[in-house]
């Protein structure tokens, strides 16, 4: 069990946490829904979670969720600047949940927090990038044998479960949930382009309107990004690796060119690829004096900062989140939020309509996966599409939107080989 009840920044912002909490909550219908069937039924009941996830008035619902189908549950940070410290103080006080986050921490506490989630003894890991389960299986791999599955948020952790798993290393089945149709065309898309574009005018207050914005790379998040920053007017280029995506960007009305050559013209650059140094030292060099630099995706690796401190003379705070680098030759480029998530550093994260469905599906896979205790293999699964087809339906349902039904006829034509021209 957990050693710690607690370590948040002051119990004493319970009641504003708990009012922005409730405030979520009014748009997270399907979610809510879940709830009050798993009150009613109790599928987790007794079931210990460990819970690595980014500390919202969104997750602060889900949690309640879990503990309202009978889940014991423990929460730490998935990211040191993503933590909402009301929000943490609400789910301590009103919800008797041990939260292990404060926003701002140092690396060795985040770490710190990560262990103490891990004292749990968890039966079931929700992560949100992977730290939580690499952590476990580097460090307490004597839990392991507790562990019935777990489920992963995220593009980046899933790559690092997939490598994982490629190597053997993987000691009990995980489902990807930010592969569900449900949570990547909705989440990734319209949460991240939303929450992303947000955080920049937050952090800066400028207009994106006539700026040159550079996108860097075009999976579901970078799409979403992109299409926001053009909806706001701004002229949006596209940065790519990947010939498909490269075309599909061209296609979709962006430029698309190496990041070298965007790194001369663009105002303001955003990084969401999953990958390191996509903005690099040599991006630096050329960059227009003035040029604003920030990350969404989920590690803070993607723009090299080491490489911009050592180009730099003078590094100052000018605005909350927004430190400025002075180069050698006296251009200056702003970088925001520590290169970490700047949709939830700088702001709030997505909305909570989106993330309604993000954690729709992480409660009904962790019902799952309970479900089928110890028949799945050490490997990574894709959310069970009788899961993403429900969350979908019940989205609708919540919108009060109605669709067509299938004829018989139709749904014989359909299975049917010989009908031709």
């Amino acid at each position: 069990m957990s050693k710690q009840k607690y370590d948040i920044k002051d119990l004493s912002l319970a009641s504003s946490g708990g009012l922005r909490i409730e405030w979520a909550e009014q748009e997270m219908p399907v979610l809510r829904k879940i709830r009050a069937r798993f009150a009613k039924e109790r599928p987790l009941d007794g079931v210990r979670i460990a819970a690595c996830l980014h500390i919202t008035t969104e997750t602060a619902n889900l949690v309640a969720t879990l503990q309202a189908g009978g889940a014991d549950v423990v929460l730490c940070a998935s990211n040191p600047l993503s933590t909402q410290d009301d929000v943490t103080a609400a789910i301590v006080a009103d919800m008797g949940v041990a939260v292990f986050g404060i926003k701002g921490e140092d690396n060795e506490r985040y770490y710190q927090h990560i262990q103490a989630a891990l004292d749990h003894e968890p039966q079931i890991t929700m992560d949100d990038g992977a730290d939580l389960v690499s952590t476990l299986h580097r460090e307490r791999s004597e839990l392991l044998q507790n562990v019935i599955g777990g489920t992963e948020e995220t593009t980046t952790g899933v790559i690092r479960l997939r490598a994982m798993e490629a190597d053997g290393a993987l000691e009990y089945p995980i489902v990807a949930v930010n592969d569900a149709d449900t949570k990547h065309l909705f989440d990734n898309r319209y949460g991240t382009g939303q929450s992303t574009l947000d955080g920049v005018i937050r952090a800066t207050n400028v207009l994106i309107a006539g700026k040159t914005v550079v996108v860097g790379g075009y999976g579901w998040c970078s799409r979403g990004i992109a299409m926001r920053a053009e909806g706001l007017g701004g002229n949006v280029i596209v940065t790519e690796v990947e010939p498909l995506r490269a075309l599909e960007a061209v296609m979709d009305g962006y430029r698309v060119m190496p990041m070298l050559e965007a790194a001369r013209i663009g105002d303001i650059f955003i990084t969401s690829t999953g990958d390191k140094s996509v903005i690099d030292a040599q991006h630096f060099e050329v960059m227009k004096d003035g040029a604003i630099v920030a990350n969404s995706g989920h590690f803070n690796v993607e723009i090299n900062i080491p490489a911009l401190e050592g180009m730099s003379v003078e590094k100052k705070c000018v605005r909350p989140s927004v430190e400025r680098y002075t180069l050698s030759d006296g251009r200056h480029i702003s970088l925001l939020a520590e290169g970490r998530l700047v949709n939830l550093a700088a702001a709030e994260g997505h909305p909570a309509s989106v993330m309604d469905m993000s954690f729709a599906n992480q409660a009904l896979c962790v019902e799952w996966m309970v479900r089928r205790g110890g028949d799945l293999e050490k490997r990574v699964y894709p959310v069970p599409q009788e899961i993403d087809r429900l969350v979908s339906r019940l989205k609708l349902d919540a919108m009060g939107i109605e669709i067509d039904t299938l004829t018989d006829e139709q749904r014989e034509y359909l299975a049917s080989w010989k009908s031709g021209t």
